[in-house]
């Protein structure tokens, strides 16, 4: 199995600049290698300290130039806000660049704050990214773009640097309404799992997708990757401790920055499986907060790998990546954490089944 490690770059320690956190979070990268992982992601977000990586193609450049093996993966470039034309230029400008370790991750995105900083309309966001990704996609296979769409209308013309491998098996997409993942099956991509929701709801979702995916495209679909929020401890009371501290505080800021204590998404088209969420939220948000961190990997390293496991398992998933830093956490605490789960817990995740992300 492949792993990889996410930087997120969230600067909601009070006592931090956002310079200090960028050192940081790319000081942790700088161990990926060394550490056993085999990717490293980076994730698009705007406008708050909520995370801090508004380009995550400029982002992935930094390390396709500073480590020359790394997998590069985007979790995710949020479509709705872009001009496709451009995101099919530096994906492909990034893979040429990379020699081809571009592990392409898109996604709708959900944070109104981020809609109305870009002028874009939230109701329309499931038909753009439709198109968008259909546009992308074909073009980074025959290497020219052309659409003629109710929101997206380009003109023919070439991508250059024109992409020179596929990119079939190592595109990707978030999920996380029952409606993305089927739309996600039609375009032939594989599903990024970042866990929000029961299993029960996933299990359903992803057994529809495959469904859809085998019916449309005559294979099986790929396994999907699995992300999570991760601490390490040797002390099972310390983890717990850190896990409610950290990893609770993260889906804080997740309900502040997305507004999940409100109703608005209940009059926001395409959205409806997100109200749903809200409604959770505005019933006991300690409760919510609980009920993420149960569908988060933390405590000690066999507590970690058992967890990865089962989830893995339940999914398909092929492919674990880890997010190591959130909520404030001191960079000693971090590292520590990381450092751990790198000795005790990557090498029995690296014994598991599973394909190389890069084998396309």
């Amino acid at each position: 199995m492949d792993v990889g490690l996410s930087l997120i770059f969230q600067g909601v320690n009070p006592s931090m600049t956002d310079r200090e956190v960028y050192l940081n979070d790319l000081r942790m990268g700088d161990l990926a290698e060394e550490l056993g992982f085999q990717s490293i992601w980076g994730v698009e977000h705007h406008f708050t300290d909520y995370t801090m990586c508004p380009d995550v193609m400029q982002y992935l450049s930094y390390w396709a130039g500073r480590n020359p093996n790394l997998g590069l993966g985007s979790m995710v470039v949020v479509l709705p806000w872009h001009d496709p034309m451009r995101v099919a230029e530096e994906i492909s400008m990034l893979d040429n660049m990379s020699n081809g370790r571009t592990i392409l991750g898109i996604g709708r995105g959900l944070g109104r704050i981020e809609f109305e900083g870009f002028n874009r309309d939230m109701n329309s966001s499931r038909e753009y990214f439709t198109e968008s990704a259909q546009m992308i996609l074909e073009g980074l296979e025959q290497g020219y773009c052309e659409f003629d769409g109710k929101h997206i209308k380009q003109p023919r013309r070439d991508i250059r640097p024109a992409p020179f491998k596929s990119f079939k098996g190592r595109t990707y997409a978030a999920a996380v309404s029952p409606e993305s993942s089927q739309i996600m099956a039609k375009l032939g991509i594989g599903i990024l799992i970042i866990p929000q929701k029961p299993w029960e709801h996933v299990d359903r979702e992803l057994a529809d997708y495959r469904a859809t995916y085998r019916e449309v495209n005559g294979t099986d679909a790929p396994p999907p990757i699995l992300a999570g929020w991760t601490y390490c401890d040797e002390n099972a009371d310390r983890a717990e401790e850190m896990a409610e501290k950290y990893i609770g505080g993260y889906y804080r800021s997740v309900i502040e920055h997305y507004e999940m204590a409100g109703d608005h998404l209940k009059s926001t088209k395409g959205y409806e499986t997100y109200a749903a969420m809200q409604d959770h939220v505005n019933k006991s948000i300690d409760d919510a907060i609980k009920f993420f961190m149960s569908i988060q990997v933390w405590g000690t390293p066999e507590r970690c790998f058992e967890t990865i496991k089962n989830f893995t398992e339940r999914s398909g998933a092929g492919a674990y990546t880890g997010v190591f830093s959130y909520g404030g956490m001191a960079y000693e605490d971090v590292e520590k954490s990381l450092r751990l789960f790198a000795k005790e817990v990557l090498p029995e995740l690296h014994k598991m089944p599973g394909e190389s992300l890069l084998a396309a």
